[in-house]
């Protein structure tokens, strides 16, 4: 550790008390559990409350994938267990239902996707990093800021409510499609549990709306004297489009969702038409509506979404490598151009997701186009990452270890998409096991390890304490190879079409020659969600008990963040914002280890 990480010493340790002296005055009142935990108004506190609920909510989506993943591996076992648990209706002689497999599905996609990646990842450290690292007192509107995190509770609650009711909840693969989204009498997920679903997501799109607008104004209004937009970390720059990103994108799936509720209750026919349902043996009076419009107002939504999930991780990652490489990041203006590049074409894109609807061919044609062509900024941010850590003095932290594992990720799940953006070889891989694996590394595997990377590199700034090493670099190890364990083989399953949703292939002539693979990828699964479990138990523990942080700085870092106390109370800085001279990666400089952002440029140095 450098000179200047062990230089500040014990006076840095803030108490309560001091922490709430700021410029702005002195607050005299004595704050409640209700306003600092639970009502807070601090970005920090919400940043926590984000964290926590998506953490809960990883937890209850993986031990889903875990039951559905039990029901793939062994479809002819009877597990006891379950029926004790379930009930009869969805686990009869204790054997998942078909149609309890398809919520399970369904619940999954959907928490992992919205609750986790995006609300998880977004809400915890757009919320945390923003005031800390652009030097603001808090964000633009702390007050719609706890209003988005008591939507997205909301939002929770709504969702979770839905796995208890009778009918059990949505059912119709985590996009809900119509006509089985929009017709009550089609399938039991289609009955009140799809309302639920709905309606959660209405709360959702709230909260991510009210956090994107704070996120956008306090950036590009509450930076601190000499914040220019290029002295901004990459994780700032990453942030700001993704919020940018959500703000554009969420209301088309919103009025998208309001359609299918009217289609549901009001008698419209936005997405339905010539519909004959045998369970009721009636034809329906819907003429004119198009089921393929819900997918433009899904996927103009949903591949915005790949982004919304996968940019802040490429900040932190981006920010994580720097600090442990020792090193500047390599090429910061073609780092921000490349998140501009994927701003714009992630919008151009959505309908690579419908080669197989009928698309007229030449217009799928431009979007194969733009599709590849999203893999140029993509490329560049991997090269830059590599060639930041080349011939770096490399310190191998547990956050380090996650966010080369993200590297890697990236670069083996997008390759894969290249595929998959070819229209004439996504129609034999379209909804096959290849898509599963593909989206899982990209997205999830990508999304969670940048995620965890963060968590463990902000984890002293956030509760003051460090995390256990040891159970760190265990939970890196299982999961990495656990991930490609798992999802890797699924690759060969979809090259030899084997397809997606089916809740049994034991009785499949054509894929029962892969029982023993879906066996060893359940046992895999059993594993590394055991490991999270770790992860957790690591949290939580070290949140009380963990080795105390004794220096502001302790990973030797330049950002604004690490020059406020050790536990910033309500307003980040007990005295004046720091102002800043220069650019966030001055590493390995004039002899030096790294020269904070805070530190005036010396008589013969030149501005980056």
């Amino acid at each position: 550790m450098s000179n200047e990480a062990t230089a500040h010493g014990h006076p840095e340790v803030v108490t309560t008390h001091e922490s709430h002296h700021d410029e702005h005055g002195v607050h005299h009142h004595k704050e409640t559990f209700i306003t600092k935990y639970v009502f807070s108004q601090d970005h920090k506190m919400i940043s926590k409350q984000f964290l926590i609920t998506g953490m809960i909510w990883a937890i209850i989506g993986g031990l889903m994938s875990v039951l559905f993943r039990l029901q793939l591996g062994y479809p002819d076992a009877h597990f006891q267990f379950l029926e004790d648990i379930l009930g009869s209706k969805w686990a009869k002689d204790g054997q998942i239902q078909p149609e309890f497999y398809y919520a399970l599905v369904t619940m999954h996609g959907t928490i992992l996707v919205f609750f986790v990646l995006t609300g998880g990842l977004s809400g915890t450290f757009a919320n945390f990093l923003i005031p800390l690292q652009v030097g603001a007192r808090d964000m633009a509107s702390p007050f719609l800021n706890m209003l988005s995190y008591w939507f997205f509770l909301l939002a929770s609650i709504v969702m979770l409510s839905s796995l208890f009711i009778a009918t059990g909840p949505a059912s119709g693969g985590w996009t809900s499609y119509p006509p089985l989204s929009a017709l009550g009498d089609a399938s039991e997920g289609s009955k009140t549990g799809m309302d639920l679903w709905i309606i959660s997501m209405a709360l959702f799109v709230v909260s991510s709306l009210l956090g994107g607008l704070n996120y956008i104004s306090t950036i590009l209004n509450m930076r601190t004297k000499g914040m220019s937009m290029t002295r901004m970390p990459l994780t700032i720059w990453a942030l700001f489009f993704t919020a940018i990103l959500g703000v554009l994108s969420f209301p088309v799936l919103l009025s998208g969702f309001i359609l299918l509720l009217f289609d549901r209750h009001g008698g419209t026919s936005f997405y339905l038409s010539e519909i004959f349902l045998t369970a009721t043996n009636k034809a329906l009076p819907n003429e004119g509506g198009s089921a393929i419009l819900y997918q433009h107002l899904f996927w103009f939504l949903g591949h915005p979404e790949v982004y919304i999930i996968i940019l802040p991780a490429m900040g932190l990652v981006s920010e994580v490598l720097s600090i442990n490489s020792r090193k500047p990041i390599f090429g910061y203006m073609a780092m921000v151009g490349s998140l501009f590049a994927i701003a714009i074409l992630a919008f151009l894109v959505w309908a690579h997701h419908m080669f197989v609807t009928g698309l007229n061919p030449f217009l799928g044609s431009i979007f194969v186009l733009l599709t590849l062509l999203i893999a140029v900024p993509s490329a560049i941010k991997v090269f830059n990452w590599i060639t930041t850590l080349w011939r770096g003095n490399i310190r191998f932290t547990p956050a380090m270890l996650f966010a080369i594992g993200f590297v890697s990720t990236f670069i083996s799940g997008g390759l894969t998409g290249i595929y998959l953006g070819n229209s004439a070889l996504d129609i034999q891989l379209h909804d096959t096991y290849f898509v599963i694996a593909h989206f899982h590394i990209v997205m999830w595997v990508s999304g969670i390890l940048g995620m965890f990377a963060g968590i463990y590199h902000w984890f002293p700034k956030m509760y003051g304490r460090y995390m256990n090493n040891t159970l760190a670099y265990i939970h890196f190890w299982v999961t990495l190879i656990g991930a490609y364990l798992i999802f890797w083989p699924m690759h060969y399953e979809g090259f030899a079409g084997m397809p997606r949703r089916y809740f049994d292939y034991s009785q499949w002539l054509s894929f029962n020659q892969f029982g023993g693979l879906n066996r060893f990828i359940s046992t895999v699964a059993m594993i590394t969600f055991g490991v999270q479990l770790l992860f957790v138990f690591n949290f939580f523990y070290s949140i009380f008990k963990g080795r105390r942080v004794m220096t502001r700085n302790p990973w030797g870092a330049t950002t604004l963040e690490w020059t406020a106390p050790i536990r910033p109370g309500h307003g980040n800085w007990p005295g004046e914002i720091p102002e800043v001279h220069r650019w966030p990666y001055d590493y390995a400089k004039d002899g030096r280890d790294f020269i904070p952002q805070n530190e005036p440029l010396g008589a013969n140095e030149s501005a980056h």
